[in-house]
């Protein structure tokens, strides 16, 4: 729940400001590396200071439809199910049932070296590449087709007819989810096991496309996790990585710039599915997949995808500590320490929401009309942002402790 901003007048007289320094901010570039934002951007910045987070299950953010279910393995039991059999374009979590698929007579150790990278990459960074590799050698909708057999999938359908050759349009389920995840722990041969579950606990925060992966589970929880994320929709771009890392399209690359149809599923709004296990011996399987309005941005999606994880009853996950915030600004640097130079280590998506671990003094920035030496330290990605682009009036964060020297 956002807590109301301590000085209403003086947020007020900061948005009034950014409003008109707009202009002015884009002739002035940040010496943190961060483009600001338009105008517009800048009258929806968020408002307000920390978040503090009460799970009570689930909290649905409003504009986004969801599909959830978490299944806690030690009990047996279901501790959270909403619209568990609603269907969602898989996006990239249909991934998991490609692999499977090619793996089901095989054994990991002995597939050739290739495709050992090409399963690497698909599962850990989301390799769209890897996935079309597979589509197109083994059948594509027949895998589907297979893997709903062997695992007893409910929900889950190829493609719609028109879109066959888009692996992202596959339809699934929170429950299917959760079919297939306990497929992998307690079924698969233990090398399958082994091999699938070792690459998602080894999931990289930048994806192939170059989208922040580590949303929903990944920033919710503290490890153990291990991850499958999906996303398809007309986001910005991905920003995530260091200066040389090239941007990509937020568009699905299984799937076209449009689509329309009698499908089953919802083909257009954009997608965004955090799904997977939390906690030792991977106690908790998650599953959240969510639509959102057309026009949402990807930091919002992330931020509002994020709310939901948290507000929801997972045996075994630890909460991080911190205060979560809302930033603003596009492109915004997250950099090693808190000085500007050859320390930059990724970008946030424009206006998401992050956790703040502490905050030190560094080198003094420049954002006109703006100046601060403060910088907050985010633990998830393990790296500085210059107060500035934290949405809280204040220079210092009043509710946040101070880094100590290791930080």
């Amino acid at each position: 729940m956002l807590r109301i901003a301590r000085h209403p007048h003086t947020t007020a007289r900061r948005t009034a400001r950014r409003l008109l320094a707009a202009t002015a901010a884009f002739l002035s570039l940040s010496s943190t590396g961060a483009a600001l934002p338009h105008s517009v951007a800048a009258a929806t910045e968020p408002a307000g200071d920390s978040v503090s987070v009460t799970p009570a299950s689930p909290q649905v953010p409003a504009g986004v439809t969801a599909g959830v279910a978490v299944f806690d393995r030690q009990t047996g039991t279901f501790t959270e199910q909403l619209a568990p059999a609603a269907t969602f374009r898989s996006a990239s979590v249909v991934k998991l049932l490609i692999a499977l698929d090619f793996l089901w007579n095989r054994s990991p150790d002995t597939i050739p070296a290739a495709d050992r990278t090409r399963l690497d990459v698909m599962l850990r960074s989301s390799q769209d590449a890897a996935a079309s590799h597979y589509w197109s050698a083994y059948g594509g909708p027949a895998i589907v087709e297979r893997m709903v057999t062997r695992l007893g999938l409910a929900d889950t359908a190829p493609p719609p007819a028109g879109h066959e050759g888009y692996w992202g349009y596959t339809a699934m389920s929170a429950r299917d989810t959760v079919t297939t995840y306990r497929h992998v722990l307690e079924s698969a041969p233990a090398p399958v096991r082994d091999f699938v579950m070792e690459r998602l606990r080894q999931s990289t925060r930048c994806a192939s496309d170059s989208f922040d992966q580590h949303f929903g589970i990944a920033a919710a929880f503290d490890r153990p996790w291990a991850v499958k994320q999906g996303w398809s929709g007309r986001y910005a771009k991905g920003n995530c990585g260091s200066v040389g890392t090239p941007a990509a399209r937020g568009s699905d690359a299984s799937a076209p710039s449009s689509a329309a149809g009698d499908a089953s599923v919802d083909l257009s709004r954009p997608a965004l599915h955090t799904t997977g296990t939390v906690g030792a011996g991977d106690r908790s399987i998650v599953a959240v997949l969510t639509l959102h309005q057309d026009g949402t941005s990807y930091g919002k999606a992330y931020t509002d995808v994020g709310r939901l994880t948290r507000s929801l009853n997972v045996p075994g996950g630890t909460a991080p500590k911190g205060k979560w915030y809302g930033t603003w600004g596009q492109d915004v640097a997250v950099r090693a320490e808190p000085v500007v130079g050859d320390n930059l280590l990724t970008r946030l998506p424009a206006g998401v929401e992050v956790l703040v671990g502490c905050q030190k003094k560094g080198q003094l920035v420049s954002v006109p009309p703006y100046t601060n030496d403060w910088w907050a330290y985010l633990p998830q990605y393990g790296g500085y942002v210059t107060n500035i682009y934290i949405s809280h009036p204040d220079d210092q964060l009043p509710d946040v402790p101070l880094c100590t020297s290791q930080k």
